[in-house]
Order: C-alpha cells, then sequence, then structure tokens
C-alpha cells in the first residue's frame, strides 16, 4: 500500500525496492543543489537494505553522502542545519508498525519539503524510473558521522530557556519509553545530562517494536504501570523516529499528546507575558492552547494539517512555539521541525519552575474532551462533497484550509482525508465526550452510508 504525500513515502516494504529508493535518490540528488546529502534511520531492520540503496544510489548521482546511523528525525532536521548540508533523508515509516517503512525529505533549510516540492520530487521519481541504470556514475563519496546524536543532545541542553541548575535541583525520576526506537538513546541521555533519575523500558535499537508503536494512551500501559511502580515523577514515550513526545504522569496515566504542546506552550510563553507572541499549530489540535496563549496575551494561528505547514508559518509570523496535537512541539531557538527532545526539556523546565507534581499541574489547566475517530476513504474526495456536508451542520465558522472544520464557540468537528493512509479523519472537541460525540455523530452517520 504505497503512499506519497505531504509526509513523504511510505509503504510495504516489499514496495521499496532498489528501482523505487534509487530514482527518487536521484531524483532528490537533482533538487539538492550542494554536495552534501545526509541520511539516517530509526531502528526497523527492514531499513538496512534500504540504507545501502539510497547510499549508492546517491553516491552515484556525484553526491558526498552522510551516514548518520540510527538516529531520530529532528536529528537529521538539526543536523542538516548544523552542517549546512544541501539536504536530509530519513528512513523511517514515522508510527507506522512493521512491515511499513518509507522516505522523509528535509530540504537544506532543515525543514521538510513542501507540497510543491514533494509533487515535484514524485513526478520526478516517475519519470527516472529504471532509467537510472544507463546514467554515468559518478565520483560522489559516503561518508560516516557518529557524533550526531551528542551534537543534537548539546544543542538542546544550550537553548535559552532552560536553567540546567534548576532541572537538576529538582531531582526528577523519569521513566522512558522509546518503543525500541530511534530515540532509545538520544532521549535517556539527555535527561541524565539534566540530572534526571532515568528508568529506560523499550530502550532497545536492535529489538522490534514491543506494542503498536503510535504513543497514544492505549499503547501505553507498560509505561503507566512502570511509572507507578517506581514512583516516578513522570513518564515519557516517544514514537519511532523520535519527533512526538506523549506523557504519564506521577499518577500512572496519559495526560493526551494535545497536552505536549500546551506544556511546552506555557513554559515559553511565560518568558514573554503579554508581548502578543505567536503560537502556531494545525486545525486538529486542542483549544487549550488557545486558552494557555489567551493567559499570556499571546495569538493563535492555526494552519492545515502537517509539520511542514506549521514550520512554515512558523518562520513567516516568527513564531515563539508551534506544534501539533499529536505531541509533537516546534521550538524555533532549536529548529523548525517537531523535536522530542526539545519537548522533553522545556517539560522538565516548567515542572522545576512550577514545583509541584504533573497531576497538580494539569488540575489547572483547561479540559477538554476530543475524539479521533477514522473511516474507510474509498474513492470518496472532499472536495466533491463539501455541499453535501455544510448541510449536515450549522456551525459559526467555517475553515476548509484542510478539508472542512466546523466552529462553534465550544466545539469543534474536523474532517480530512489522511496524508498517510487511505482514510477519513474525523476529529471532535468539546468540553465532553459526549458532546464531542454528539458533534460528530451526524459526519460518522453520512460516511457510513457512502461508503
Amino acid at each position: 500500500m504505497l503512499i506519497e504525500s505531504l509526509s513523504g513515502v511510505r509503504g510495504y516494504e516489499s514496495e521499496l525496492n532498489d528501482d523505487f529508493i534509487s530514482a527518487y535518490a536521484y531524483a532528490f540528488a537533482e533538487l539538492c543543489e550542494k554536495e552534501k546529502i545526509l541520511v539516517g534511520r530509526d531502528t526497523r531492520q527492514n531499513g538496512i537494505p534500504i540504507k545501502s540503496t539510497l547510499l549508492i544510489a546517491l553516491q552515484n548521482a556525484g553526491k558526498t553522502v552522510i551516514d548518520l546511523g540510527v538516529c531520530p528525525t529532528p536529528t537529521v532536521q538539526f543536523a542538516v542545519e548544523d552542517h549546512e548540508a544541501a539536504g536530509g533523508i530519513v528512513i523511517t515509516a514515522s508510527h507506522n508498525p512493521l512491515p511499513w517503512n518509507g522516505l522523509k525529505f528535509i530540504g537544506h533549510d532543515g525543514i521538510f519539503l513542501d507540497a510543491d516540492e514533494m509533487n515535484r520530487l514524485k513526478k520526478r521519481r516517475v519519470e527516472i524510473g529504471t532509467q537510472y541504470l544507463r546514467y554515468e556514475k559518478k565520483n560522489g563519496t559516503i561518508e560516516t558521522y557518529s557524533r550526531v546524536v551528542d551534537d543534537h543532545i548539546e544543542s538542546v541542553l544550550a537553548l535559552p530557556y532552560l536553567d540546567e541548575d534548576e532541572i537538576q535541583n529538582a531531582g526528577f525520576k523519569v521513566v522512558v519509553d522509546a518503543v525500541n526506537g530511534a530515540a532509545y538513546r538520544a532521549v535517556p541521555e539527555l535527561l541524565r545530562r539534566l540530572g534526571c533519575e532515568v528508568v529506560e523500558i523499550n530502550c532497545h535499537h536492535d529489538q522490534p517494536f514491543p506494542r503498536n508503536p503510535e504513543p497514544l494512551p492505549e499503547n501505553l500501559l507498560e509505561l503507566n504501570k512502570a511509572v507507578l511502580d517506581n514512583k516516578a515523577d513522570l513518564g515519557f514515550a516517544i514514537d519511532p523516529d523520535g519527533d512526538r513526545l506523549a506523557i504519564v504522569s506521577d499518577l500512572g496515566k496519559p495526560i493526551s499528546e494535545e497536552y505536549t504542546l500546551v506544556l511546552a506552550a506555557k513554559l515559553v510563553l511565560s518568558k514573554f507575558p503579554n508581548l502578543d507572541q505567536k503560537v502556531v499549530t494545525n486545525l486538529s489540535t486542542t483549544m487549550a492552547v488557545d486558552d494557555i496563549a489567551k493567559k499570556y496575551g499571546a495569538t493563535v494561528i492555526r494552519t492545515a494539517i502537517g509539520e511542514i505547514n506549521v514550520a512554515k508559518k512558523m518562520r513567516e509570523v516568527d513564531a515563539a512555539v508551534g506544534g501539533e496535537g499529536n505531541g509533537g512541539v516546534l521550538l524555533p531557538e532549536a529548529h523548525l521541525g517537531r523535536d522530542s527532545l526539545v519537548a522533553a526539556a522545556l517539560i522538565l523546565q516548567l515542572l522545576a519552575e512550577e514545583a509541584k507534581p504533573l497531576s497538580v499541574l494539569m488540575q489547572e489547566l483547561s479540559h477538554y474532551e476530543m475524539i479521533k475517530l477514522k473511516v474507510p476513504g474509498g474513492n470518496l474526495d472532499l472536495n466533491d462533497i463539501i455541499d453535501d456536508l455544510k448541510q449536515l451542520a450549522n456551525p459559526e465558522e467555517f475553515d476548509f484550509q484542510d478539508g472542512i472544520k466546523f466552529i462553534w464557540k465550544d466545539r469543534w468537528v474536523h474532517l480530512r482525508s489522511s496524508n498517510t493512509e487511505p482514510i477519513i479523519r474525523i476529529y471532535a472537541e468539546a468540553l465532553t465526550k459526549q458532546l464531542a460525540e454528539s458533534a460528530a455523530q451526524p459526519f460518522i452517520d453520512y460516511f457510513k452510508q457512502q461508503i
């Protein structure tokens, strides 16, 4: 099930054959003006042959290729900027389970390619096909660089929002569940550098994912128990490529990925009270972001789904912080990419300053209930049925940036086609789960009739 979208390329390992990978390598090499391209991968064992094919194709295309080994996606984004490279490729399928794998493409500015760039890249990949076999092999080189994770950690420790002494003095105990993914060393090492006592579970680079790798509450039972058993202050769960961070409180309960950004924004915005700072997030992120922004006199700007859309808007409006409700936090002082290391550090700083348990701090924040559903997309194009959908509700406001969002003062419903799966996503949020379900029900019924 091959998917080529704004989020890059994902497919079953059988679909990611040598010709397919090589064609993308040559296409990306043409896109990159400079010579140096960085390549990293997550811990999936099926990424090893993909990387080998990718490195050789980039070398034959005349590029200087730097093999970063196993490292988080945000580490590659950071490194592209740090090394002033032409671009980067990450071999990962993000939160998708095996046998999925894929490619994420990073531009020279350290952010992902946008929709137009991805479309051009895909078009060129198709044009190249197997023609690359007839190309003259150029004298590129393949090098390795093994310190990239350490460089990334050092850059996070240097962020202006962090007071290492304050965090160290707090003496946090943190359980880390890296799902045996790319952040298996990076996050635990960062926390130790910040003086935390770290309990590691699923922090092995050479073992398979022990569970569904997406850090959703229903997948964090082992982490919940470990937090309680170890009397830890909190737990961190990271997805396979290390860009998303979910949190478990001191009571052993997940707080929802939506609140990773809320907590990070609270820390950042507290440094700029009433200065009309900008927070950028996507259309499906919790209204609690708006509430925390209002507290500090900041403005929230919403974009279409996709990290690249948030990153570009952040750069455009000079935002203080941004992110998505899937546990992704973007901080300009680090780099414009979702980064679990940055998110973890900001949240520890917040807890050190607040000097209260996370469970208590959470009680002081606005709380909404969100439901996230998906239905088979079939051959439906939301653009073709917009008029039908508009007849199903009478909101105070519509937003058509990405699918269609129905907005009321106390609730919203967002319908959109997925970038990563052949499905339609239905998200709804309100003060109670019952109200959220009630708001979403007309749309659920509609799609059941259509498919």
